[in-house]
């Protein structure tokens, strides 16, 4: 059942409308512009270290999929080009393959195809007790264990007991031996949370705001009422909200994503103080044609990420991230009225005279 579910999931992604309506945010975040920007575009350094690992671009391809055959295919080309582009990627939950030994190899494959790559696993708060299998079936150096209430009470069949979740995501930081990442799947994490998931022993946390594939659009195609899903399929924090509310209130690394959708999306979630970025969606369309796509598809995304930090003057992401911006409209609003000063953002560089 739940490997039939996997590829229904993967189907909708690919043919159905399953974005959120509304937007992420990213839009009201205004990179302000630098005349004398004193950089040669050409030496504009987009690495950076994530949980010890050096990785050549901050983007990385979001959990995704496997658990049913039809995913070996996508998550070989994931790992061909993760391999290529020295960058990270995640595999989707691990529980069907956990489960069902048969279904590991949409999971390996990854490891076979990326041998030295940085490597999430995945597991859901549900099914904690599976994490360290989950590990060693891919031979991974972080373990995400996802939080997705708004879709297990979308879900049929969901699972909707979220009793003892942090207690349980506090044992298995203490137990496992590599970074555990507690991550959303698109309807954002806010500081409160945040705050209590750094105290549990996280070593990151990934916002996946919404903006970006909402799973209760997801799950109402799967439904037989639809009217729940078509109620909460804009439920959730914003992403650029949700990356500054995250940010400002932990200092653990924190990945940005949930819509992400073009380098300079990427270089406004960086700003806001974000160490990486994921991308899931757009890359999965470029997956079923072949991982030559999935390359071509980040390079460009690279690309564009470059010329924003040459047009703010930063060489690197740690520049970046100080770089001047202004933030507008109802991210502006969300953000004064959850406590937080969005002032500061627009004349950080003054700090360099």
């Amino acid at each position: 059942m739940i490997s039939d579910r996997k590829l229904e999931h993967l189907l909708l992604c690919k043919n159905c409308e399953v974005e959120y309506r509304k937007k992420t945010g990213f839009e009201e975040i205004e990179l302000v512009h630098k005349a004398l920007p004193e950089v040669n575009k050409g030496d504009i350094d987009i690495s950076i270290e994530f949980l010890g690992k050096k990785l050549d671009s901050p983007f990385l391809i979001s959990a995704i999929t496997g658990g049913h055959p039809a995913a070996l295919s996508i998550n070989r080309e994931f790992a061909k080009a993760v391999n290529t582009l020295n960058i990270g990627m995640g595999v989707g939950s691990q529980r069907a393959a956990a489960v069902n030994p048969e279904l590991e190899s949409t999971y390996t494959v990854v490891r076979e195809e990326a041998p030295s790559s940085f490597i999430i696993g995945n597991i859901g708060c549900q099914q904690i007790e599976l994490a360290q299998k989950s590990v060693d079936m891919i031979n991974a150096d972080a373990l995400a264990v996802h939080l997705n209430p708004l879709q297990e009470a979308i879900q049929p069949e969901g699972d909707v007991n979220a009793r003892g979740h942090i207690n349980a995501i506090k044992e298995i930081s203490k137990t496992l031996k590599i970074p555990v990442i507690a991550k959303e799947t698109g309807a954002g994490i806010k500081a409160e949370d945040a705050i209590k998931l750094e105290s549990a022993g996280v070593s990151a946390i990934d916002i996946a705001g919404s903006g970006g594939t909402s799973w209760a659009a997801v799950e109402t195609y799967r439904a037989n009422d639809r009217s729940m899903g078509d109620l909460f399929w804009d439920w959730g924090i914003p992403s650029a909200a949700s990356t500054v509310e995250v940010c400002e209130s932990v200092e653990i690394p924190v990945i940005s994503s949930g819509g992400i959708r073009s380098g300079l999306d990427a270089a406004k979630a960086l700003a806001l103080g974000a160490d990486a970025v994921g991308v899931a969606l757009p890359l999965l369309k470029e997956a079923y044609i072949g991982h030559e796509s999935v390359i071509n598809k980040l390079n460009k995304f690279n690309e564009e990420l470059r010329v924003a930090m040459f047009l703010v003057g930063a060489s690197n992401i740690a520049e970046l991230r100080k770089s001047d911006l202004i933030i507008k409209g109802d991210t502006r609003e969300w953000l004064n009225e959850r406590g937080f000063d969005t002032k500061k953002y627009a004349r950080r560089s003054q700090n360099e005279r």
